[in-house]
C-alpha cells in the first residue's frame, strides 16, 4: 500500500507548502500530492482552491487565482492561516510560507520524492495539461518507459486526463470520483475507465470488497481519499487497497508497518 501525502502532511502544516511536503517526506510518504491552479499569465501554481480567499494573506491576496498574475500573488502568505485555525499545531516558521509554483516544487523534490499531481478546474484553465507536460519534461520526469510511476496524474475531469494521455501516453492516470458517487455507480463506469486509465480514486467510504475486486479484475489500482483515522486505514489495508491519501502520513506508515 503506497502512502500519498495529501497536500503534504496537511493535518500538521499548512497545505501545499514546502513545510508540509517536508514533513510528509520525513514521515515516510511514498508520494507528495500537488493540486494545480493556473494564473492569468499561465503559471502553474500549487493550491487546492480556485480562490485565494481561504489560505492566502496579504495585500491583494483575494479573489480567483485565474484573475491574478503570478507577480501579483507570489508574495502572498499561505501559512499564517494554519496557525490561526490550529493554534495547538502552530509553528512560527509556518507564517510567511509562500505559494509554490509547480516548477519550484519539481526542482526541490525531484529525486527524493515521487509526485501525485491533480489537474484542478482544468476547464477554466485552457492549456493546463500542455504546460504540465512541458514542466515534467524540463525536469526529466516524463516516463522513460511504460510502468515508470515517478509521476501519477489524477483528475475529476475525464477530458483533462484524456488530453494528458494524448500528450504523454505512458503517464499513469487516475480518475477521481466525487463524494456523491457510490460503490455501485463507480463499478458501472469501471470498464470504460479501464480502457485508458491505470487507476481510480474514490472517496474512502465508497470502497468495499465488490468495488475493489471489480477494479482489480480490470487491472485498475484503487487509491481512496482522504484516510486519516487509523481504523479506516486498517480496514482499507485489510481489503487490499493499493494506496491511500492521508493528511497524516506517519499514521499510515505506522499502520502499514504493524501489518507486515
Amino acid at each position: 500500500m503506497i502512502i500519498i501525502g495529501h497536500r503534504g502532511a496537511a493535518g500538521l502544516a499548512p497545505e501545499h507548502t514546502f513545510a508540509s511536503w517536508d514533513l510528509a517526506l520525513e514521515a515516510g510518504a511514498d508520494y507528495l500530492e500537488q493540486d494545480l491552479q493556473m494564473t492569468a499569465d499561465g503559471v502553474l501554481i500549487v493550491m487546492h482552491d480556485d480562490s485565494l480567499d481561504r489560505t492566502a494573506r496579504g495585500a491583494g491576496c483575494r479573489g480567483p487565482v485565474r484573475a491574478r498574475t503570478w507577480n501579483e500573488i507570489r508574495d502572498c502568505d499561505v501559512g499564517s492561516w494554519f496557525n490561526e485555525a490550529h493554534p495547538e499545531r502552530a509553528r512560527p516558521e509556518f507564517a510567511g510560507q509562500r505559494i509554490p509554483t509547480l516548477d519550484d516544487v519539481l526542482a526541490r523534490y525531484a529525486g527524493p520524492a515521487r509526485f501525485y499531481i491533480e489537474t484542478k478546474n482544468p476547464d477554466a484553465a485552457p492549456g493546463m495539461e500542455d504546460e504540465l507536460v512541458r514542466l515534467l519534461g524540463n525536469h526529466d520526469l516524463l516516463p522513460r518507459a511504460s510502468g515508470d510511476d515517478r509521476v501519477i496524474i489524477q483528475s475529476f475531469s475525464e477530458r483533462s486526463l484524456l488530453r494528458m494521455r494524448e500528450l504523454a501516453p505512458d503517464l499513469p492516470l487516475v480518475l477521481l470520483f466525487a463524494r456523491y458517487e457510490f460503490g455501485w455507480t463507480i463499478r458501472r463506469r469501471l470498464e470504460r475507465t479501464a480502457a485508458w486509465a491505470t487507476g481510480i480514486g474514490p472517496e474512502k467510504g465508497d470502497v468495499d470488497r465488490k468495488l475493489l475486486d471489480a477494479a482489480h479484475a480490470l487491472g485498475l489500482v484503487v487509491h481512496p481519499w482522504t484516510v486519516n483515522d487509523p481504523s479506516d486505514l486498517e480496514r482499507l489495508m485489510s481489503l487490499g487497497v493499493d494506496g491511500v491519501f492521508t493528511d497524516y502520513p506517519a499514521r499510515a506508515v505506522a499502520v502499514r508497518g504493524r501489518a507486515r
